[in-house]
């Protein structure tokens, strides 16, 4: 049977009982035949009722949590396995690029040449590696939020220039997966989203403290008034529009984090002699 069907009929069963056992404590209450052996009866039956919907509405709350946990390991260990695959398949063409740089003295005589373009070769090969920069998230514990991360980083705009730091590969926390993954997509979303062309440097960093993710994201910024920064938070505030209709991603974000006694914060940060904006949140 369709489970909603069978949790339809279960409401049904229970509203038609609770409704009979009125209906028999007042025929009982006005024919003058009222006993107290039927009325504990009919309490004790109320109270499996409400314990029963109580009991149901709890598991039906956790198999959703773990049904949503369960799509996103889907939909994210999948571009992780990706990346792995990719950087198999560039391991043969790295051991290439070994030998070709150790046989080229083969073809070059003079010492000085052949560190130039040995140099040179290890320069270019070292810039076209562009998988570099996700080895990192392979080896934290967490492989939905990995997958996440390196999901929304390929998929980022081309002339946004990502950097991201792990700082411990034991990722723990006791914040359901999904609401993790909703906190951090806000963050990450917004960061992408405030990039120009001019201002086009993120930089991400993952680290995990007391049993808590620590997850930090910077990015350029321009023309952000200070008084506004704080206001970040606040229902219906953005900088993009003023019509209310955005400005809910870091409320939203907000109120999760703090569901699990975590928090969200924002500040400025001055890097390479350029403005940053900073959102760190620990949860």
């Amino acid at each position: 049977m369709i489970d909603w069907v069978r949790k339809f009929l279960y409401r049904i069963f229970c509203v038609i009982a609770l409704l009979v056992s009125v209906y028999l404590v007042v025929d009982f209450l006005y024919s003058g035949t009222f006993d107290y052996r039927v009325f504990v009866m009919f309490v004790l039956m109320v109270v499996v009722i409400i314990w029963g919907i109580v009991d149901w509405r709890k598991n039906y709350l956790l198999m959703q949590q773990k049904e949503q946990e369960l799509r996103l390991y889907q939909l994210y260990i999948q571009p992780l396995e990706e990346l792995v695959k990719e950087i198999r398949a560039r391991q043969h063409e790295f051991d290439n690029q070994i030998n070709a740089i150790l046989n080229m003295h083969l073809t070059v005589d003079n010492y000085d040449e052949l560190v130039e373009r040995q140099s040179q070769y290890i320069m270019e090969a070292v810039k076209d590696d562009e998988n570099r920069m996700y080895l990192p998230l392979l080896k934290i514990s967490d492989k939905v939020l990995a997958g996440f991360l390196y999901s929304k980083i390929v998929r980022a705009p081309s002339h946004v220039k990502t950097e991201i730091v792990v700082k411990n590969l034991e990722i723990l926390s006791g914040i359901s997966e999904h609401h993790l993954i909703e906190i951090i997509g806000t963050l990450v979303d917004n960061a992408y989203e405030a990039c120009t062309e001019e201002l086009n440097r993120v930089i991400m960093e993952l680290d995990s403290e007391n049993d808590r993710v620590v997850f930090t994201i910077k990015n350029r910024m321009r023309n952000v008034k200070l008084e506004n920064i704080g206001r970040f938070f606040e229902k219906g505030f953005s900088t993009k529009s003023e019509d209310g209709k955005r400005g809910l991603g870091l409320y939203n974000a907000k109120l999760l984090s703090e569901r699990y006694g975590g928090e969200i914060t924002v500040s400025t940060d001055f890097i390479d002699e350029r403005n940053y904006i900073c959102f760190r949140v620990v949860v």
